[in-house]
């Protein structure tokens, strides 16, 4: 006899929802939530990736880093309010859907996880190529899809389990952090044997502070925006939390102290420490910094330390567009069989969605890295700054709502509304403006702006059967 059950639709719009979907478990404990949230902006674009931001605004990169940080903050609180105010499954794309309508609604519950299936495809190959330099022979395709079949199989044993690897994947990630930042420190307060040579020269040594100048700076803010995505992902699982409120409010009041402490001041170390213009940095920052500190077996180190930033984005991606995907049933936006639940409330059919389009992407990594996996990967480059513009928006039409019908509600508020609330959306429509026009970001915003186009026919072929 199956051990699923069919589960019921959401509540209506505007009535106050329950955290949890039915059946869903809440599974998920305070320690969990704390390190979900700590461990959501710590991927491995902080520690490969901010290196190429370093080579195209030099030092001056660590102001990106703060104007990208101060825009996520900025976000992350007026979901906060919402998600406190209004929880329910499904978070954001249940908030958007009752402010801006179903079609927006539909749009983002989609394009979330459209972008989060790809993720699960470009971080098992990444993960793959790292643990190819311990295993050459293995095949690439092979080795990722080990790790994604591995984390699948965590993922479907309850909430609980997805919370518990993330735990201890974060747990590495933060404690990484920390090290790096206390080596860097000793180092640049002159306490580390051999240090010479960085310091607060280096950040204007080679061609000054910004060598490429305020515009530099300027595009820099967009891909910086990227590496912070994932912050939101603990007010998803909030739901299976045991405390689902509280646990968004700790987690979004303590957002500041992580981008200040994780982005901008491990950056700061990196280009105090280490010219920018070495090659090292562009290929691998941290390590550069190590090998300056001739810490043994640096690039090891490092290396292993981005595995589990990528296991911990492969786990987390799993579980969010299962969620995602359980929730636009809820609503009639995707399929009813997606809302079957395993006996301890897991959407396993919802989860193996996401992986069966993770699968077939690696495949396509391997059979056309340069033509399909490549459209793959511009396809959904510029999605989640459209839904954390939704995001902006929907906060500032619910804010309104709630301050006539129920005021009592917002106990925690976003600052200075609604002038600060409008300058967000400004400034992240600027952001997506910007990927339009800079070279580098502009095949991404065409096609992920098809891909919106897609949902959005979608959408409307879905309501004309609907009506005939």
């Amino acid at each position: 006899m199956s051990t699923e059950t069919a589960q019921g639709a959401g509540t209506a719009a505007g009535t106050p929802a329950p955290p949890a979907g039915p059946g869903l478990r809440q599974g998920l404990q305070r320690r969990h939530m704390r390190l979900i949230a700590l461990g959501g902006v710590i991927g491995a674009g902080l520690f490969v990736g901010s290196g190429v931001v370093v080579r195209s605004a030099g030092p001056a990169a660590v102001l990106s880093f703060l104007a990208a940080g101060t825009l996520t903050v900025l976000i992350m609180r007026m979901l906060a309010e919402m998600t406190v105010a209004r929880p329910a499954q499904g978070s954001f794309y249940v908030h958007v859907r009752e402010t801006l309508g179903p079609r927006a609604g539909f749009a983002v519950g989609w394009l979330y996880w459209y972008f989060f299936v790809i993720v699960v495809a470009v971080e098992a190959v990444a993960g793959g190529r790292i643990v190819r330099l311990w295993l050459p022979g293995a095949p690439l395709w092979a080795v990722s899809l080990v790790l994604m079949a591995l984390l699948t199989a965590t993922n479907m044993v309850s909430a609980r389990s997805y919370g518990e690897f993330e735990y201890w994947f974060s747990s590495v990630k933060v404690v990484a952090i920390v090290v790096f930042l206390f080596l860097g420190a000793l180092y640049l307060l002159g306490l580390w044997p051999g240090a010479h040579g960085g310091g607060p020269a280096q950040l204007t040594a080679h061609g000054g502070f910004a060598p490429h100048g305020v515009g530099a700076v300027l595009a820099a803010v967009v891909p910086c925006v990227g590496f912070f995505t994932g912050a939101e992902i603990v007010t998803i699982a909030a739901a299976e939390s045991m405390e689902p409120e509280r646990a968004v409010a700790r987690a979004i009041r303590s957002i500041v102290l992580r981008v200040v402490a994780f982005y901008v001041l491990s950056v700061f170390v990196v280009v105090a420490v280490v010219p920018w213009t070495s090659r090292a940095v562009e290929v691998s920052p941290y390590a550069a910094v190590l090998e300056r500190l001739a810490v043994p077996a640096a690039g090891t180190v490092m290396n292993a330390i981005v595995l589990i930033a990528v296991l911990s984005c492969l786990n987390s991606a799993l579980y969010t567009s299962s969620r995602m995907l359980f929730a636009l049933t809820r609503n009639g936006d995707a399929p009813r069989g997606f809302t079957r639940l395993s006996a301890s409330g897991v959407p396993r059919r919802a989860l193996l969605a996401g992986t069966s389009v993770g699968y077939l992407s690696v495949i396509a990594a391997w059979i056309s890295p340069d033509v399909v996996f490549r459209f793959l990967i511009n396809s959904y480059g510029a999605i989640a700054l459209f839904v954390y513009l939704a995001i902006a928006v929907a906060q500032v039409r619910m804010r309104r709502r709630l301050e006539r019908a129920a005021p009592e509600r917002l106990t925690l508020k976003m600052w200075l509304f609604p002038w600060l609330s409008w300058v967000t959306v400004g400034l992240m429509a600027a952001v997506i403006g910007a990927m339009a026009v800079l070279p580098d970001s502009r095949a991404q915003f065409w096609l992920s702006l098809l891909t919106l186009a897609v949902v959005l026919a979608a959408y409307e072929i879905r309501r004309r059967v609907r009506r005939s």
